[in-house]
């Protein structure tokens, strides 16, 4: 029998973080808590976006070879995690922002960069060349020309901070949809085991078809994938998951990862980490009561499960 929460759903979608957003809150009488989280949703872009020339990160990327720049408690702690991150070298590299905007790829004027032009950015993103200071909250590109650029990371730290600000206001049950970033909250009132039913997408075909579903309870699903954004030339494809340990875009049979954790943030992460690493990786998330399974899916379309199954 479907849950009376299922009864009572309010849905509101919107464009936001670069991509459609799309929210959903079950046992709700009014749109408040979607409502909501789309003002909170407004405030975190409004200090983390790389996509305008002020937020709080611009400012810090302004001021890169010049002075350490005081930010707010939750963009200090976001950046002081994504460095932390970054400097696993694992492929994630928040300060990759220069090569970013050299490729341009999935925004105008992208191009195929020169040899030279990449060599030039790689000299300044080194997560090594960022200074953190705890006391005062501030961050200090030590190079002129570097830039962070917080991505996927930002938009897996928002999803969880709906999660926090529903479960204050009393939702028992909702889905944050942030394009790639899907976070279940709390029970499934569609269906009798109380499970969310995830599909996975088929890289090789269009938006919306599946290579099938994964039945879990609540977590985030976050998907890290090559087909979508990309520059193709003479027949090439140049994808946008670049590597900063090469300064080209990832050399890898990997069509697309999508891992499922308890937290959006750490699913960003590991999505990447499985991604750049090309392939199941030994002992990964064994010990690690946050993450639950991932899979992988290759050009050729075949794919594998880690602790997960296709149904």
């Amino acid at each position: 029998m479907i849950d009376d929460l299922a009864q009572h759903r309010v849905d509101k979608s919107g464009y936001a973080l670069g991509t459609t957003i799309n929210l959903t809150t079950f046992g709700t009488i009014d749109d408040q808590g979607v409502n909501e989280a789309f003002k909170l949703i407004q405030s975190y872009e409004d200090s983390l976006t790389v996509n305008r020339s002020h937020s709080e990160v611009m400012a810090i990327n302004h001021a890169a070879g010049v002075e350490a720049v005081q930010v707010s408690s939750a963009t200090y702690d976001l950046v002081k995690t994504a460095i932390e991150y970054s400097r696993q070298n694992f492929g994630f590299n928040t300060t990759i922002g220069p090569l970013v905007k050299l490729w341009k790829i999935g925004f105008v004027g992208a191009n195929i960069p020169s040899d030279d032009a990449i060599k030039e950015r790689m000299k300044i993103i080194s997560p090594d060349d960022v200074e953190l200071s705890d006391n005062q909250m501030s961050v200090f590109l030590k190079k002129s020309g570097m830039e962070l650029d917080l991505g996927g990371i930002a938009k897996g730290y928002i999803a969880d901070r709906i999660r926090d600000l529903w479960r204050a206001m009393g939702i028992a049950s909702g889905i944050i949809d942030l394009g790639g970033n899907i976070l279940f909250v709390g029970q499934s009132p569609t269906h009798d085991d109380k499970h969310w039913i995830v599909g996975v997408q088929d890289p090789t075909s269009s938006r919306g078809e599946t290579i099938g579903n994964v039945r879990i309870g609540e977590c985030s699903a976050v998907t890290t994938g090559i087909y979508e954004r990309y520059l193709e030339i003479n027949g090439k494809k140049y994808h946008h998951v670049i590597d900063p340990r090469t300064g080209y875009p990832l050399d890898t049979d990997l069509a697309g990862v999508t891992v499922f954790v308890k937290n959006s943030i750490e699913g960003e992460l590991e999505a990447k980490r499985l991604f750049f690493a090309g392939g199941p990786i030994p002992d990964w998330g064994v010990g690690n009561d946050d993450i639950y399974g991932a899979v992988l899916i290759y050009k050729d379309g075949s794919f594998t499960t880690i602790d997960v199954s296709i149904i």
